[in-house]
């Protein structure tokens, strides 16, 4: 099912208020474990959350938009609660345009704690409605990133596909690895 981005206003915009709606926004290029583990803690957390892959002109990606949003729908297609969106501009005017008033954004370490808080406080100036909800990674995410994915891939490329789709399922949900490999091959 795909989310479709529209303003909301009155009695729909007031139902939303009432449930807790969350954003969980990211590059997600591509989606790990760790990012899969926040989204699993989170639907748990929450009424509905939508998983916004962004669009940063600014950022040159492994994979475009629309890939990574099919990279991550087939990551979180066994949460219900979860639906995913893109959306290029900031994310509290997506938040706003849904009914969200939680983003829900996780942290690794001191850096990543120090950087969150200036975007939540800025956030805050932006929207006075949001929330932001920070989740710590579990100690077996720590050093997860979605870098560490791409040049796994890139340095994969003379390894055999059951060898790649193994090391891999150890970095990205396994119901994705397959795919993953797939659209890589697309973009070498």
């Amino acid at each position: 099912m795909e989310w479709k981005s529209k303003k909301l206003s009155g009695a729909a915009l007031e139902a939303c208020r009432e449930s807790r709606v969350a954003v969980f926004a990211g590059s997600f290029d591509p989606f790990t474990v760790g990012h899969f583990d926040l989204v699993k803690r989170a639907a748990g957390m929450f009424d509905s959350l939508i998983v916004v892959v962004a669009q940063n002109a600014n950022k040159k990606n492994m994979f475009d938009a629309e890939t990574r949003k099919a990279l991550v729908e087939a990551a979180v297609s066994g949460i219900p609660n979860v639906k995913v969106a893109v959306h290029s501009g900031l994310t509290v005017d997506f938040m706003k345009s849904v009914g969200a008033r939680y983003l829900v954004r996780g942290i690794r370490n001191a850096s990543d704690l120090d950087a969150e808080q200036a975007v939540a406080w800025n956030n805050k100036v932006l929207f006075d409605d949001v929330e932001t909800v920070l989740l710590l990674s579990a100690q077996e995410h720590l050093v997860v990133s979605s870098s560490l994915v791409r040049e796994l891939l890139k340095c994969g490329a003379s390894k055999n596909y059951a060898e790649q789709k193994a090391i891999l399922s150890k970095f990205v949900p396994k119901n994705m690895v397959s795919m993953l490999l797939k659209e890589f091959r697309k973009v070498i």
